[in-house]
């Protein structure tokens, strides 16, 4: 035993895992300074902020080596990327949620080749949500969610692939352009370019604290190929187009509900969450990932705010869908 102490604390323990050390400190750093990842090629600082909360498992990895090796050497440098880690992150690991709420709301991307449209109606009728956004849409299904949730949401909006069910009226409903344009896409035939163009709405919630404004958009996808890299042209023009809709609204109170196909620390998202606060962020419990619905890695799917509180977030069961509903309870 105290062989074994000695040997992690005499002065050979600081020479030992050097490599090991150095590592530790570039990953600390890289997450640190992650921003200054360019998106010149590949559009490579979308894809490390995608997925910027995994890189936090480099530390038990190193972690692992440093023990194995008795450096103590690394395992203080990796005092940094754990405190750069717990500095972004840490916020999320605690229970932020204050329960209940004047009015719920929930999202889900129902998924174009969802096997049981009927049963992911009946999942969602079950969340009791006072207002639930549907994204992908087909002709095929619409009329199956339109028959499944006409008891239980008298009220609703359909503009192209996207949908509103409401227990309360709504008005004022239109269909918001996101700039959607497949080009080259088109010609690969993909699901996605066969779906149609209008693919987010603008609505009017009559609650009984006044209007509540109301935007789903599925946006863009964005896919990782060899050539292009992180491909996510569609996807950020949407974003952008939504952000000056939601610029231009004149309801002080917004909420922002849909597919936005990428994680609010992308920077693709800086302009529209400038104006808007994430429900998971400042009311959820962990990171809500969403997609895929087998093995969630990130959460694209989101519920946004302006003018009004989020008290709870909270990422519903998985159905027939490859994405996860969520929802979150809001205030006044």
């Amino acid at each position: 035993m105290h062989r074994a102490v000695r040997s992690c604390s005499g002065p050979g323990a600081w020479k030992r895992g050097l490599v090991l050390a150095a590592l530790a400190l570039l990953l600390g750093l890289f997450m640190l300074l992650h921003s200054y990842v360019p998106n010149r090629i590949g559009n490579l600082g979308s894809l490390v902020e995608t997925f910027l909360p995994w890189f936090g498992v480099g530390v038990p990895v190193l972690l692992v080596g440093a023990l194995w090796r008795r450096s103590a050497s690394a395992a203080v440098a990796l005092l940094l990327p754990v405190a750069v880690w717990l500095g972004l992150f840490g916020g999320l690991l605690t229970d932020k949620s204050g329960g209940g709420g004047d009015l719920t709301v929930a999202s889900h991307n129902v998924g174009a080749d969802n096997p049981d449209p009927a049963g992911t109606a009946r999942d969602l009728i079950a969340s009791k949500a006072d207002v639930l956004a549907l994204e992908e849409l087909t002709p095929q299904a619409r009329g199956t969610y339109e028959k499944e949730l006409a008891k239980a949401y008298p009220h609703h909006t359909v503009q192209g692939t996207v949908g509103l069910w409401s227990k309360l009226p709504l008005s004022d409903s239109k269909p918001v352009d996101t700039k959607m344009d497949y080009g080259p896409l088109a010609a690969t035939k993909s699901a996605e370019a066969t779906l149609p163009y209008t693919r987010a709405l603008r609505t009017t919630v009559a609650t009984k604290h006044g209007p509540l404004a109301v935007y789903v958009a599925h946006l863009g996808s964005a896919r990782v190929n060899p050539r292009g890299g992180f491909t996510t042209g569609h996807r950020d023009r949407n974003a952008q187009a939504l952000g000056e809709a939601v610029a231009a609204e004149q309801n002080k109170r917004v909420v922002v509900l849909g597919d936005l196909n990428g994680t609010m620390d992308d920077r693709a998202f800086a302009g529209l969450m400038s104006r808007l606060r994430s429900a998971q962020e400042a009311a959820g419990a962990g990171f809500g990932f969403t997609w895929p619905a087998s093995f969630p890695i990130a959460r694209i799917d989101q519920i946004l705010t302006r003018g009004v509180e989020p008290k709870s977030s909270w990422v519903l069961p998985a159905t027939g869908s490859d994405h996860r509903p969520v929802a979150a309870g809001i205030g006044w």
